[in-house]
């Protein structure tokens, strides 16, 4: 696993600064491949062949156990064809798997740590949102990588939901990916230039510390503001 440790590790550090943020936990730590453990931690849900997963189990104390699940296959592909070397279209979908649990893991603890509370929804787009920034922060650094089309588009236009999702889990889904494509679309537009920008980290900044309310009032409002 010592790839797999440094690749997490290292993606970890890159929405932590992208953020501005020291991330709560060392996500290595709370790291869980085997899919048959998965299966007896989450009592057989989802009955599903899934790559990822944030485990959150309240006892009632005040505590949460958590776990993050990544398919062991994912890594093992992720770190044969590492993305912090190219990003390309052949490893894009692992890395997308890869940084939306660490994205689930840093927001889920870092709020944690503050006694503010996180639904799923905001899980969700702030994750959409984190691979947008962290595949450009990526490409920035690889001036002759390409994804083999628009971010835009690989992102957003190509998801397909699972069929054994709940009708609950495809509409919460369905609403996060509409939220997140809206206001990447607006990130994109402001900041067209490769890279992130200074003003595009700023509000990136300030996106990831508003509750879910006051991202889904800054995602309709006419402008973003840095």
């Amino acid at each position: 696993m010592a790839p797999a440790a440094a690749l997490l590790g290292d993606l970890q550090a890159l929405l932590g600064a992208l953020h501005a943020i020291e991330p709560a936990q060392d996500v290595r730590d709370y790291l869980l491949t085997d899919a048959a453990l998965l299966h007896v931690l989450t009592d057989g849900q989802p009955g599903r062949d899934i790559d990822e997963k944030l485990i959150v189990i309240d006892d009632g104390s005040g505590s949460l156990d958590v776990a993050l699940y990544l398919g062991g296959d994912v890594l093992e592909r992720l770190c044969a064809r590492d993305p912090r070397q190219r990003l390309c279209g052949t490893n894009l979908g692992d890395f997308w798997t890869v940084v939306e649990g660490i994205s689930h893991f840093n927001y889920l603890t870092w709020n944690a740590a503050r006694d503010r509370p996180v639904t799923l929804l905001e899980l969700e787009v702030q994750a959409e949102v984190d691979k947008y920034a962290a595949t450009r922060a990526l490409l920035g650094d690889q001036p002759g990588a390409g994804l083999g089309g628009a971010l835009l588009e690989r992102l957003f236009g190509e998801t397909r939901l699972a069929d054994a999702l709940t009708p609950e889990e495809r509409q919460r889904y369905r609403d996060a990916a509409a939220l997140a494509a809206r206001y990447c679309q607006r990130l994109e537009q402001r900041y067209a230039t490769r890279g992130l920008p200074r003003g595009m980290l700023a509000e990136l900044r300030t996106f990831f510390r508003l509750p879910q309310g006051a991202k889904v009032t800054r995602i309709r409002a006419a402008q973003l503001h840095a």
